[in-house]
């Protein structure tokens, strides 16, 4: 049997303009010769679409495009997914088997996501359908595992229409999955996933076939719309077996979440501070690879405490990447708001005050520059450093996107040794320099924290692997340590609360895996 399988960027909300896609798809003679097309979930409406699925009017344009398809699909066979109304049940999220102007069957969505929960009814879950002389087990990616440990119902081949948010172990997980299914089953499988960003939701596509035998007939490429027509008959694997590696993945998600971030909400500049650091390398590198240098501008905001060499850094980091900048010194600004304060501090020591009025400082120039060109912020804030609350609330956490909020420090200068190996694109003295705000003289981040590498190999034990403070000692770690940085993670909860949206591409985000009380 011949299966035509489609990983496609979806428009979320945007049904009308989906449906454009998928009929230019089904009239292909790619498709046309296949005997049955499979398109990802969540075809006609995107996800995730939270409380604008329980509204009537997203619902009868979804239920509108599905009669469209219905009506067009004469001698044709295909898988759409979509928010379905089910009679005394509700709204499900489906996949609907449509031939030959007939809906020939309909899944739902069975275990949901916390998110979905909201909008959807629980649905019955896998289904078997025969067509062609076959027994297909068709469901959604989480509906799965139950395939996992045997069917009642032994299909022929097994068809996963997914929708899954990228993270960077997720494609291998995938695979484990399905290559599980495969053996318990003795079943052909065909996995299909969609691409593009969606907020911070990243997708990566990855879609596959498998034989009965485990061997991959095909594999798309991740982070790219693609199609193909695959013979599930064949015996032999057709493919080499390449697993990319995670920062590469990491790196394609990165680029293709700014650039639809940009794309899918009409906007076309972006603006970012330029430290000479090495967070803000990676940030403006990674913009200028997915929206052109000539639409991503820099600010150069050096104080009375910034070292030559960070200009002069920063300054390299743009030439080659070929964006232009500007040099705004911060100082005559900052005289003037400690000047303005002077009555009310009287005669007390700078301190942490003075600092983050530095910050204030850079975040209200970047804002300006936005707000006077049309452009986006990008925040420049890591991980490890919205963890510990390391960052001045207005100053350096503004912006409208956090693009590396969700790496370590530690995968920062990884993600940036990678983006260099062929050719130094971010200076190497941005990668190699001890890391420091500079907001006050011969600042270091290893002031205020503990080695990067250590510190994220604590924070990934406590975020990550919810390890308790006793588990992590365990592990080799010095309690006071430890127990300061669990300190500090969960005291910063409310200023992470008020962060730019960030890409998600770890297992567990803050904000949108991970939340904590803040009283």
């Amino acid at each position: 049997m011949k299966i035509h399988i489609v990983q496609h960027d979806i428009l979320t909300l945007k049904p009308e303009e989906n449906l454009e896609w998928i009929e230019n798809e089904l009239e292909s003679q790619a498709s046309k010769e296949a005997l049955l097309t499979v398109f990802p979930a969540c075809t006609v409406c995107g996800a995730p679409l939270f409380a604008a699925a329980g509204y009537t009017d997203v619902q009868k344009r979804a239920q509108a495009v599905l009669q469209e398809l219905v009506a067009r699909s004469e001698h044709r066979a295909f898988l759409v997914g979509m928010p379905l109304q089910i009679q005394d049940k509700g709204l499900c999220n489906a996949i609907v088997f449509v031939q030959n102007c007939a809906i020939r069957g309909v899944v739902t969505k069975k275990y949901l996501a916390p998110d979905e929960q909201r909008c959807f009814v629980r649905g019955e879950g896998v289904q078997v359908i025969e067509f062609h002389d076959q027994r297909i087990a068709i469901g959604f990616y989480e509906d799965l595992k139950e395939l996992s440990k045997g069917y009642v119902e032994q299909p022929d081949m097994v068809i996963c229409c997914g929708c899954n948010v990228f993270d960077y172990q997720k494609p291998y997980r995938t695979r484990y999955r399905m290559s599980k299914i495969v053996e318990t089953l003795g079943a052909s499988l065909v996995y299909v996933n969609r691409t593009g960003g969606e907020g911070p939701y990243l997708y990566a596509g990855g879609s596959l076939a498998m034989n009965a035998a485990g061997g991959v007939l095909m594999q798309l490429p991740y982070f790219e719309d693609a199609c193909q027509t695959v013979d599930m008959q064949l015996i032999d694997a057709v493919v080499d077996d390449h697993k990319p590696e995670a920062v590469e993945l990491v790196y394609k998600a990165l680029v293709c979440g700014l650039r639809d971030y940009f794309r899918k909400n009409g906007l076309q500049r972006a603006v970012l501070g330029l430290s000479g650091g090495i967070d803000s390398a990676l940030v403006a590198t990674l913009a200028v690879d997915a929206l052109g240098a000539e639409n991503v501008h820099g600010l150069l905001m050096p104080s009375q405490y910034s070292t030559d060499h960070s200009v002069r850094d920063a300054e390299d980091l743009a030439h080659n990447l070929g964006m232009e900048y500007d040099i705004v010194p911060i100082r005559p600004v900052f005289d003037a708001f400690r000047e303005a304060m002077k009555p009310v501090f009287g005669n007390r020591a700078e301190d942490v005050t003075e600092e983050n009025m530095q910050a204030r400082v850079r975040g209200t120039l970047v804002m300006s520059y936005a707000n006077k060109f049309g452009a986006l912020v990008l925040n420049t804030t890591n991980r490890s450093e919205a963890a510990m609350g390391y960052g001045t609330l207005y100053g350096d956490s503004c912006g409208a996107l956090a693009v590396i909020g969700d790496l370590y420090k530690t995968e920062v200068y990884q993600l940036s040794e990678w983006i260099n190996r062929d050719g130094v694109r971010i200076p190497e003295n941005s990668i190699t320099k001890a890391p420091s705000a500079e907001l006050r003289p011969g600042q270091k981040d290893s002031d205020s924290l503990p080695d990067y590498s250590v510190l994220d190999a604590i924070l990934n034990l406590y975020l990550d692997e919810s390890l308790s403070e006793d588990e992590i000692v365990d592990e080799g770690y010095d309690r006071e340590v430890v127990h300061s940085t669990i300190l500090k993670v969960k005291r910063n909860e409310w200023k992470r609360l008020q962060f730019a949206p960030q890409l998600k591409v770890s297992p567990v985000s803050f904000g949108l895996d991970r939340r904590w009380p803040i009283s």
